[in-house]
């Protein structure tokens, strides 16, 4: 089943919804639930025709959003929170191949940008296995996106959004902070206790995992918006940098493990040059970055000194 639904089609207004600062949790949900479900829609033609890679990028970013607010303190989604986390983790995990596909792909690709015309050949031979995943995977995406339950997910998300809140929850504040800034309480918390627990040279999936918990802040600070002014937005600066530096990471010893996998289907002297060329300068890049993420958590918490109070 193809789906062209438009914002109004799903119920939705013709124009975003807004939220007043002092408006509780459930009300900042819900303008985030309009408008990420309104950036999913107009992501989805680019992402099914493929030409911008960009727009998955952007279509996957927008899922992780509306996980983050679904599941944020005081959303009053009541019976309907669940459903809405697990489906939009199927599409998550639909999208979630071709991205990361694109994303070694291009990466490899840049990499080998500087090398001799038969070296650059080299490292197409090298990718050719990488190209048919992400054929199969993305066939494996538009065949989801025609499907009756991803129809249903974008009916319960405007449902979502359009619903009265079940338990607004309200949190109590010191009288000057907005009770929608307690949406960032949870995920900070998880994230400090998450950084206590590591060591000094904690294993690359500790820090994929750490980055995770960064990223799921960085949108609840998000959700929270110009309602938590200032000292949100330094939060969220900060943290935005503290998950890049461990994205690069990430990215790194992904890319540095995918060379050396797609290696052993290999027995081309050429191709063996090349992807010692690439694995030893992204081995370089990791440790590199490896060795700045704690200072990128120093800030976070130095930038936001009442959410790591109240989160500790």
């Amino acid at each position: 089943m193809t789906t062209s639904l438009t914002p109004v089609d799903l119920g939705l207004t013709p124009e975003p919804i807004t939220a007043r600062r002092k408006d509780p949790p459930a009300v900042h949900v819900r303008v985030r639930l309009d408008s990420q479900l309104r950036a999913l829609l107009a992501h989805e033609a680019g992402t099914k025709s493929g030409v911008d890679p960009e727009d998955l990028h952007q279509m996957r970013v927008t899922i992780r959003r509306l996980r983050a607010a679904v599941n944020a303190d005081g959303a009053g989604l009541g019976d309907a929170a669940s459903p809405l986390q697990l489906e939009l983790k199927w599409l998550g995990n639909v999208l979630g191949p071709v991205r990361d596909l694109d994303v070694q792909l291009d990466r490899l690709r840049t990499e080998a940008a500087g090398f001799e015309d038969t070296e650059r050949a080299a490292v197409e031979r090298l990718l050719g296995g990488l190209i048919k995943q992400r054929r199969a995977a993305r066939r494996r995406m538009l065949a989801a996106m025609r499907t009756q339950r991803y129809s249903d997910l974008l009916t319960a998300l405007a449902a979502a959004t359009a619903s009265a809140p079940s338990a607004e929850a309200p949190v109590g504040t010191d009288g000057s902070t907005p009770a929608v800034v307690s949406v960032i309480y949870k995920p900070y918390r998880k994230l400090f206790k998450a950084v206590e627990a590591l060591g000094e040279d904690p294993p690359d999936d500790d820090l994929h995992a750490l980055r995770i918990k960064g990223k799921r802040l960085r949108y609840a600070a998000e959700l929270v918006g110009a309602a938590g002014r200032e000292p949100v937005k330094n939060l969220i600066k900060a943290t935005k940098a503290f998950q890049e530096v461990l994205g690069e990471h990430q990215d790194a010893a992904v890319a540095e493990e995918t060379i050396r996998r797609l290696l052993a289907d290999h027995e081309d002297p050429e191709v063996t040059f090349v992807a010692g060329r690439l694995v030893e300068r992204e081995h370089a890049r990791r440790l590199a970055y490896r060795s700045q993420w704690r200072e990128k958590w120093d800030a976070v918490a130095a930038f936001a000194p009442e959410f790591h109070r109240k989160a500790t």
